[in-house]
């Protein structure tokens, strides 16, 4: 079978969703913050239901993630909640937590299960060792490097994931962080919202050019990269591997900003397609994106070529 990556993007209303898949997105990851963590936006079964009957007809994949941390009461709802997403025909899971795959085993038999453990999925032992329980596809960290990627592309008959695009998460704790702060300082009420729409973020003195997003929701505080990813620019080198699914995360950002983003990668993946040997890159894409790209947030090659990466 011929190589051809999937562009992977997320969305957080089902507008954003058919003005990206005719912006060329060959796949969604949405889902609810119940049992997804990070998503772009919330989407309720019923969402995800009609998200489907939207992205079939354009041969667009939807998965559902379910890879936030799970507790005891979540995980008590898991087997009718998989077994939900099988009817309404999603293409594929996104888990971290093994009580998910196991619903899914009973629930949704023969559901293709993406292994997203965040910044633990590091080498191709791990993905063999998911590979033998059901996993189909192995998400990599952001903290890998090219050579890493291309090391672990050698070694896993899994397909790969590897972001590509947007902002990252640099930490998390499932305490409300920022409510403590204001608490503590007598101030609670001056914030009361703090969801990622707020506009908050988190800075060092003294590095005050560094701004890091920061918000709260049900699954604790996340802070965010002061940077966005692109690697429009070395796309090539990531398909030259034969990566799988090249990854645009589009939380916190507009529709506007996220449906140019993935247009740019769109024609790069194309453009490639139609003659790998023969690629030559468009400094348009990358214009189009700097164009649309905050003042205050560096676009950057995040870790891919970094020589430390922990």
């Amino acid at each position: 079978m011929a190589y051809k990556p999937e562009l992977l993007a997320t969305a957080a209303s089902m507008e954003e969703l058919e003005r990206l898949i005719a912006a060329g997105a060959d796949a969604f990851v949405i889902g609810e913050a119940r049992y997804g963590m990070r998503l772009a936006g919330e989407f309720s079964i019923e969402m995800i239901k009609e998200a489907v009957k939207l992205s079939k007809p354009h041969g667009v994949r939807v998965y559902a993630a379910l890879n936030n941390l799970m507790d005891n009461e979540t995980v008590e709802t898991l087997p009718s909640y998989v077994a939900s997403l099988a009817a309404a025909g999603v293409d594929a899971v996104v888990f971290g937590d093994p009580a998910v795959l196991m619903a899914a085993r009973l629930h949704a038999p023969g559901m293709p299960l993406h292994w997203n453990a965040e910044m633990t999925s590091t080498n191709y032992v791990t993905a063999a060792y998911w590979g033998r329980r059901g996993a189909t596809r192995f998400v990599l960290a952001r903290e890998l490097n090219m050579e890493q990627v291309v090391e672990i592309m050698a070694n896993t008959e899994l397909e790969v994931q590897v972001q590509v695009h947007g902002m990252t998460n640099i930490y998390h704790s499932k305490r409300s962080l920022v409510d403590s702060y204001m608490e503590h300082q007598s101030e609670a009420e001056r914030l009361p919202e703090k969801d990622k729409d707020r506009g908050l973020y988190v800075m060092e003195a003294e590095r005050q050019d560094e701004r890091y997003p920061v918000y709260e929701d049900a699954n604790g505080t996340h802070i965010m990269s002061s940077d966005d990813i692109c690697m429009v620019e070395n796309l090539h080198e990531l398909m030259d591997a034969k990566v799988n699914s090249l990854k645009v995360e589009g939380i916190m950002k507009s529709i506007a900003y996220n449906e140019i983003v993935v247009r740019a990668y769109r024609q790069a993946i194309d453009a490639y397609l139609e003659n790998p040997e023969g690629y030559a890159f468009n400094e348009e894409w990358l214009e189009s994106i700097q164009a649309v790209q905050d003042p205050n947030r560096e676009l950057s090659f995040g870790f891919f070529f970094k020589e430390q990466v922990y």
